[in-house]
């Protein structure tokens, strides 16, 4: 079986800095790790090759400086790294990335599953998996908790909900988005480590992956962030007190005034 797992780098702070003039994250001077929902995939992805033998490529696009996240990652136990890195990315919106990791994994070539953390903690989107799948034309399963079947084929997964979960059957190739329930990520071995510290990752650029042009970075991105700015504080709200027929009538009045 060969699995692809998609992870991201992302900063390792919640104290995001944005630069006023492009709008996007500035990363120089701030520590990077794995997208924690990634890791979630890597060890579904690893468990998977465990029980069904085959191969592991784990693919990221970004600065040249992700290939660190490569390393960690086939320190966890992939075998492979494909790092997606060139200037002509820049400013890819969720679409034009999940349609450069979309070539990406045609050039890969034969594939039967797809992992990915349910979204990344700098974006929250959640929309590059689907996107992906989107692109490659092949059933998708997002919130997935639980692989309990899987063949050469097919597959049966429990996909969470917010009531509790539901059962769907998918037929191969599929791609997945996991949520943290579905494991709980190990560590990397001393072999590993010696693994990952040796091992070179591949790098593509635009010109490898055969893209549309058109299709790529800030140009080929629908959506742009045009205005960044922070919310006003919400001002203290008052307390009605009383008998309880007052208060509700005093309080159906404050609703009907926010209303008009």
């Amino acid at each position: 079986m060969n699995i692809i797992v998609c992870i991201k780098q992302v900063p390792n702070t919640t104290d995001v800095r944005i630069d006023p003039v492009t709008n996007t994250l500035i990363r120089d001077g701030v520590e990077s790790v794995i997208n924690p929902f990634d890791n979630y995939a890597i060890e579904e992805a690893v468990r998977l090759k465990e029980r069904m033998g085959g191969k592991v490529t784990a693919l990221t696009m970004g600065p040249p400086q992700a290939e660190k996240a490569l390393r960690e990652a086939i320190g966890l136990g992939c075998d492979e790294g494909i790092l997606v890195s060139d200037r002509k990315f820049a400013g890819s919106d969720t679409w034009a990335t999940s349609y450069t990791l979309a070539c990406a994994i045609k050039k890969i070539g034969d594939f039967d599953v797809i992992l990915c953390g349910k979204q990344a903690s700098d974006g929250d989107t959640a929309q590059v998996g689907p996107g992906i799948s989107a692109h490659l034309d092949i059933p998708q399963v997002t919130y997935v908790k639980k692989i309990t079947e899987i063949s050469d084929k097919a597959a049966t997964v429990e996909r969470m909900t917010e009531e509790g979960y539901d059962v769907v059957e998918t037929p191969l190739p599929c791609l997945f988005t996991v949520v943290k329930e579905i494991n709980t990520p190990r560590m990397p071995s001393l072999k590993g480590m010696m693994r990952a510290k040796s091992a070179k990752p591949l790098i593509w650029t635009a010109g490898d992956l055969g893209a549309d042009p058109s299709a790529l970075g800030l140009d080929g991105s629908p959506t742009r962030v045009v205005k960044i700015f922070t919310p006003e504080a919400r001002k203290g709200g008052e307390m009605i007190s009383g008998p309880t027929a007052d208060v509700a009538r005093e309080l159906v009045e404050l609703l009907k005034g926010e209303v008009i």
